[in-house]
Order: structure tokens, then C-alpha cells, then sequence
């Protein structure tokens, strides 16, 4: 069954002026879980994971950063476990770790690695894309290359549908191209003007009925 979180990377400002609160306000909008981005509102992941049971919501995923996954991976997979969190995403790449699609094969050495270690505990580890990764670099996709060079029971995708239309790509395409690797879906809307902008989901251009019934199809073959 296809479940509804929230990425609170979205309310990190609400969070900080009130963290308890805000999240009160997620679970009574209806949603079914939340993405954590880093604010835990200084809960340990135990306290946390009981305060969210409470308002009935699930952590179905963590973000956390590449030097982070690099540096400190046991302790974020502990921490994923002690909230009864099955997935890790890698979320962004800052720009001097791709100048090139050479850096992106060392990256998908990388993420194997990460994936390996993640796999071994029982978590999913994925990699979420912005625009950067579908704009040709060196002759290449850098998105295609991550896929080529990772290991498909190691590393996943997290396709963030919102950046792969602003990449000028399509959504439904990628979906069908990840879909064996593909544990969770970005959902987000898209200004009509040429800004094309984040937009209240629903109101935009991006088609959001037919990537929900993908995914939905999606889980219901057994592909995600």
C-alpha cells in the first residue's frame, strides 16, 4: 500500500519556532508519516520515536548528508532502527563533488558502499535527485551514470518528479526507468510561469494524478 509522508525539510522554519506543535498539526492534516531532514527538535531518536507514535505517525525515511553517511554511518543507521526507520537517503551533492562525470562514477563506488553497510542492518539506502543530475555533463546523464555504476540490491533511487520536469525530463519516464529500484517517490507542484517554482501541490503543472497512479500501480505489481 502507497503511504503519505511529508518531508519536514519543507516546515524546517515552522520546526524551529515550534517543533512538538508543528508536528501535531502534520499528523492532524492526515498525513501518515514524515521524512526527517535533520531537526529532531533535540529529541533523542527513542524520545522521538515515542512522541510519534503518539500523534500516529511513522519515520519512513531520514536525510542525511554524504559526509555525514561518509563519516558517521553507524550512528545514523542506530539511529534509524532506535525510530523504527527502514530507509537512508543520501539528499544532495554539493558542487565539488560533481564537476564530472568521472566524480559521479567514484560517487556510485561510494553509495555502493554506503548501500552495502546500509543492507547488512535491514535499511534501504537511496540516492534523491535535483535538477543537476539530468542536465548533460561530460556527454552523459550524470542520473543514468549513478544507475549504471551502483548496484541495484545496494542502492536505490528516491525520484524527486519535481526536479526531473525542471531538468526538462519526464517524470513518468524516470519512474519507469528507476522502477525496479525505486522505494519512494518526491512528490511536489510546479508554477505555470517560466519561473517554474515550487507550487501548492495541485495548483501547477506538473501531472500529479498520473505519477500517483504510476506508483500506486506500481506497488501494487510487487516492482517497489
Amino acid at each position: 500500500m502507497t503511504k503519505t509522508a511529508l518531508q519536514l525539510y519543507t516546515l524546517r522554519n515552522e520546526l524551529k519556532e515550534d517543533f512538538e506543535g508543528t508536528m501535531h498539526q502534520v499528523s492532524r492534516m492526515g498525513y501518515e508519516g514524515i521524512e526527517l531532514a535533520g531537526d529532531t527538535g533535540g529529541m533523542s531518536a527513542e524520545v522521538l520515536h515515542v512522541f510519534l507514535k503518539q500523534i500516529k505517525l511513522e519515520t519512513a525515511s531520514l536525510h542525511i548528508p554524504l559526509e555525514e553517511l561518509e563519516n558517521n554511518l553507524a550512528y545514523h543507521i542506530e539511529f534509524a532502527h532506535a525510530l523504527g526507520c527502514r530507509h537512508i537517503v543520501c539528499p544532495y551533492l554539493e558542487a565539488e563533488r560533481r564537476r564530472s562525470i568521472q566524480q559521479y562514477k567514484d560517487l556510485a563506488a561510494v553509495f555502493n558502499r554506503i548501500g552495502e553497510a546500509c543492507r547488512k542492518e535491514n535499511i534501504t539506502f537511496s540516492y534523491h535527485n535535483h535538477d543537476f543530475e539530468l542536465l548533460m555533463l561530460d556527454g552523459e546523464l550524470p542520473l543514468a551514470v549513478i544507475l549504471e555504476h551502483t548496484d541495484p540490491s545496494l542502492v536505490s533511487i528516491e525520484l524527486d518528479t519535481y526536479w526531473v520536469q525542471k531538468a526538462g525530463e519526464d517524470p513518468l519516464e524516470w519512474m519507469e526507468r528507476c522502477k525496479e529500484r525505486l522505494p519512494l517517490v518526491h512528490l511536489k507542484d510546479m508554477t505555470r510561469d517560466d519561473e517554474a517554482f515550487f507550487a501548492e501541490l495541485g495548483t501547477g503543472r506538473m501531472d500529479i494524478e498520473a505519477i500517483v497512479k504510476k506508483r500506486s500501480k506500481a506497488m501494487q505489481t510487487g516492482r517497489s
